[in-house]
């Protein structure tokens, strides 16, 4: 009975429970998960023995936080890499401070809770330590055990300067690990660049990545026999999924998650070394539906950018085809408002765009994020047939939602995987063949290029580059003049010209990219940024990859995405800055600033609300999110929402995010709005530094319908700081107009809100 009572008043059990939480956890954590990198276990030896330096002999309320902010953070990175295939870098921290985030991203369950399990029993038993031993002093450390964290520190740095390691970085790093070497390599890149000059020239050589190459040899010879395109995107699907591609690249990842979808692909056409240049879904679609790079970044997603454009936003392939006699049509599962989709697929030529709110029929499973997937394909059966019943030629671009973090799967399928997101992917799989079965039943493969592709990539542990690999699956009435195997590097960029290069039609030069329908002699540049690893192909046999700290590696590979590349080297300094200065290259294509830009979010849409809010992202009515508001600028908004029903009262809330996490607006927590008394607002946001992934999230929950007229994002360059500071020593404001009334709600001047200074915007670059 008193045998654990003994163990803990020992004067020793302090530093032994500290270690077995700090150490002998993680290490078991790792090991359990299949993680093998030496590194990875040396990263763990080296946080642990930096946390026993710091947080042993000090007081507990003192070190408890430290702890339970390190055990968060452990179980946020188990979860990240099981969800996504990735570590969280520094602004993931604020996903574990919006407990909405967290509910609806783990639908109240976590991948692996045990994780979260062994560290609160860890906790608790460093915390019985403490409490046993607090009448009694533990034996002090030797003077020179500092030494200790340092060496190994360096020794992990030194290994890989000695030794890279192609592996992820959850491999090779503890997450606070990665965060310190972060730092580190960017203090050391700013020394370089003030030793060295912090110009970088672009380069000149921009051609293989930005021009439009039509100078293959054709696999038709004459323009193709479709009549209409269907483009199909599945959420995260990765290239590795299908059976084909892996024996292609000789894959050692065996798993059949998708055995439909690989039976299909034995009967089309499939390119294996397919690229996917980002994350996020909006990312993806622009740059397959408008022959473009989006960001190489986290900067604002071209898709929102393009809504400032009158002429770009014509090459897009939808307004091809449209212009060509084309009816276009978009239809997603999920809501169309976030990321303003509701917005950006009619400014690229759709003709209609729809959401979840189009499907009448119930579903299957409740997912938040939208319809699952077999209802989802169900209702697109029904929107093709629509389509068919006219005479006019068309093109129709689905993307499902069911294989989205936190996953939509029924219970029979959660029971015959090991995990929701197997359970999704073989429910995707399901719907999917049943949907293309019925397809060629119909008789709509005889006149329809089929395009079957994804938007971005979840990942899949231990799968060399599987953050980057895509796939495409053609499907088309002369599938016999056209290879099992499609040759070469393509991507997402190449999409849009390949479509209008089947058909024949001309290809404005805008778009960038080759067509799959040709052959080339040679091979291309190609980029990529996923994981925080920006990736070059200079199509002449070489990959390069730089990692969070800038520091390159150049393997011998004669395409993109393989099983393995040899290590040829690695470099940092201005040679690796050349490489991030070829992406920002590409992120300026649409705009060379984020200054002086005008969006409106705002349309006369009548919205139903709902009688409560369920979360921040399904139920925001408008679409600005993620932007990219630059250090020093004024970011200026103004909002009218009216009531359009009689006797009817909504209450409206409006927040920010950056990086999901909440900002503080300092704004009334809910504004009510009826019909006599209509809700209006102007501030400004003062952004001292720069911010980026910045949404604007408006929620609305009560009776009745209400049109958001007006949501206007203006950002311009701001006075110099001390000429505010002058006019303005102690407070700023913002008006704010609801109820029927104006008043004026004081701000403190640090939560970055100052009233704007005059009705009259910036000179623009485009307006929508």
């Amino acid at each position: 009975m008193n045998i654990i009572p003994r163990c803990l008043q020992h004067p020793h059990a302090p530093l032994v429970s500290l270690t077995g939480l700090v150490l002998a956890v993680p290490l078991c954590i790792r090991l359990a998960l299949g993680w093998p990198d030496p590194l990875g276990y040396l990263s763990d030896l080296c946080i642990a023995s930096l946390a026993i330096m710091l947080l042993y002999r000090r007081p507990w309320w003192l070190a408890l936080p430290v702890l339970v902010a390190w055990a968060l953070l452990t179980v946020a990175a188990v979860e990240l890499v099981s969800a996504v295939g990735r570590l969280p870098d520094t602004a993931d921290l604020q996903y574990l401070r919006d407990p909405q985030f967290m509910e609806s991203s783990t639908a109240g369950s976590l991948a692996h809770p045990w994780v979260a399990a062994a560290l609160l029993s860890g906790l608790a038993i460093w915390l019985a330590s403490q409490w046993t031993g607090r009448s009694q002093p533990s034996p002090r450390l030797h003077r020179h055990t500092w030494l200790i964290p340092l060496s190994l520190l360096l020794a992990h740095g030194g290994m890989q300067q000695l030794r890279p390691s192609a592996a992820d970085q959850w491999q090779l790093f503890n997450l606070p690990h990665q965060w310190l070497a972060a730092g580190v390599g960017n203090a050391q890149l700013r020394l370089l660049e003030w030793l060295e000059g912090d110009s970088v020239d672009i380069p000149v050589q921009m051609a293989g990545l930005t021009q439009l190459d039509l100078n293959g040899q054709k696999l038709l010879q004459a323009p193709g026999r479709s009549r209409n395109v269907l483009i199909v995107a599945l959420e995260g699907i990765p290239g590795a999924y299908i059976g084909v591609n892996r024996e292609a690249l000789n894959s050692s990842y065996r798993e059949n998650l998708m055995p439909n979808l690989s039976a299909w692909a034995e009967r089309g056409m499939n390119t294996p070394d397919y690229v996917l240049h980002s994350h996020q879904t909006i990312r993806g679609l622009y740059a397959m539906l408008c022959g473009d790079y989006d960001k190489l970044d986290n900067g604002t997603p071209k898709g929102i950018e393009i809504l400032t454009q009158s002429q770009r936003n014509r090459a897009c392939l939808p307004a091809q085809l449209r212009s060509r006699g084309f009816a276009t049509h978009y239809l997603q599962g999920a809501g169309l408002r976030f990321m303003a989709k509701d917005r950006i697929m009619p400014h690229i030529g759709f003709d209609a765009t729809r959401g979840v709110e189009w499907f009448k029929r119930p579903a299957y499973v409740d997912f938040p994020w939208g319809k699952d997937d077999r209802s989802f394909f169900e209702g697109a059966l029904d929107y093709v047939d629509q389509l068919r019943r006219k005479k006019q030629p068309w093109m129709l671009t689905l993307l499902t939602v069911g294989t989205h973090q936190p996953y939509s799967a029924p219970a029979e399928y959660l029971q015959r995987h090991a995990t929701p997101k197997q359970a999704a992917v073989s429910y995707l799989d399901d719907a999917l063949g049943h949907f293309l079965t019925e397809l060629e039943r119909r008789g709509v493969l005889k006149d329809t290029l089929v395009i079957i592709t994804s938007d971005e990539s979840h990942g899949i542990d231990g799968v060399r580059l599987a953050s980057a690999w895509g796939f495409n699956l053609v499907l088309a009435p002369e599938q016999k003049q056209l290879p099992k195997i499609k040759s070469g590097v393509y991507g997402h960029v190449d999409l849009s010209a390949s479509v209008l290069d089947y058909f024949g039609f001309p290809a404005p030069e805008a778009l960038s990219g080759r067509s799959l329908f040709r052959d080339y002699p040679q091979g291309r540049e190609i980029m990529s940024y996923t994981n925080g690893m920006l990736r070059h192909h200079d199509g002449r046999g070489t990959l390069t990859e730089c990692d969070f700290q800038q520091r390159c590696r150049y393997y011998a590979s004669e395409g993109f995405i393989a099983e393995r590349a040899a290590l040829l080297g690695q470099y940092g300094g201005r040679r690796a800055r050349q490489v991030a200065a070829r992406a920002t290259a590409l992120d300026h294509s649409l705009l060379r600033s984020s200054l002086n830009q005008l969006y409106q979010f705002g349309s006369p849409a009548i919205i139903r609300l709902k009688a409560q809010i369920r979360d921040d992202w399904t139920d925001n009515l408008i679409g600005a999110q993620y932007l990219e508001l630059p250090k020093g600028s004024l970011t200026h908004v103004r909002l009218t929402v009216r009531s359009t029903g009689p006797k009817q009262k909504a209450y409206i809330l409006l927040k920010a995010k950056e990086f999901e996490r909440d900002v503080p607006l300092n704004i009334p927590a809910r504004m009510l709005v009826t019909p006599e008394k209509p809700l209006q607002m102007d501030f400004t946001l003062h952004n001292i530094e720069s911010r980026k992934a910045f949404s604007f999230h408006l929620l609305g929950y009560g009776r009745g319908t209400i049109e958001v007229s007006d949501f206007t994002v203006i950002t311009e360059s701001a006075e110099p700081q001390e000429a505010i500071n002058e006019r303005q020593p102690q407070e700023a404001e913002t008006s704010l107009s609801s109820e029927g009334t104006a008043e004026k709600t004081v701000i403190p001047a640090k939560a970055g809100i100052r009233k704007a200074r005059s009705p009259r915007p910036p000179a623009l670059a485009g307006a929508t």
